[in-house]
């Protein structure tokens, strides 16, 4: 069985201290960084712009798992293979013509993904999931920070899952809001292969050890 994975989420990083964040998570366990771009139309909050995701790509020593929350993602899809990204999740919500992004996202040698707010049913993805690299489901409502924990989650997970092994797919399950030491294995049991932390790593005095419990938690 392939090792579960953790990507720390940079928008809880702090931001006057970027370099020293990014340096911690290079010489943690985590597998990925995950970085947030919002803006400010898909979602009522902005994030990096391109200029802070090239500085933070010079640091890195992982893969780039972007997470794009805006509108109109194909305009962009050059740019963010351009700075270094591994891994182009674009919203389900946002795509007028989801195959032909995920066409544009692999033909630009990324991995292709696609997120799901909480009230977008699994069901939407039946006809693309062998298209699909990562499906990420927020676990919250995108773009609010400081949320709660949405329970539907677990149930979200096993019907993406079973729609995964019906068509034969090999779509990885990410899941995004709320994570943490105590529902890590719960999430992993449910299907999930890799958990984004933000807050949960970042706001605690030592990262290092968190996300080494994390990286335990999810591969007990």
């Amino acid at each position: 069985m392939s090792s579960k994975l953790i990507a720390p989420s940079l928008l809880a990083a702090d931001f006057a201290n970027l370099q020293r964040d990014i340096e911690m998570v290079n010489q943690s366990e985590a597998d990925w960084f995950h970085i947030d771009i919002m803006d400010g139309v898909f979602v009522p909050n902005i994030s990096f712009g391109m200029p802070v995701l090239q500085a933070i790509t010079k640091h890195t020593k992982k893969p780039i798992d972007v997470h794009l929350m805006i509108v109109e993602p194909d305009r962009y899809i050059k740019t963010f293979v351009d700075l270094g990204s591994d891994i182009l999740t674009v919203h389900y919500e946002a795509c007028t013509h989801l195959h032909r992004t995920l066409q544009a996202i692999k033909a630009e040698g990324m991995k292709a993904g696609v997120s799901l707010n909480p009230h977008t049913n699994i069901n939407l993805l039946e006809d693309t999931i062998n298209d699909i690299d990562l499906v990420l489901i927020m676990s919250v409502n995108p773009g609010f920070g400081g949320q709660s924990f949405i329970n539907n989650t677990y149930n979200k997970i096993a019907q993406l899952k079973e729609l995964i092994v019906r068509k034969g797919a090999s779509t990885l399950i990410e899941i995004d809001g709320g994570v943490n030491t105590e529902n890590a294995k719960a999430l992993i049991d449910a299907g999930a292969d890799v958990l984004v932390a933000g807050s949960f790593v970042f706001k605690n005095n030592n990262p290092l050890e968190i996300i080494k419990e994390l990286k335990t938690a999810a591969n007990s």
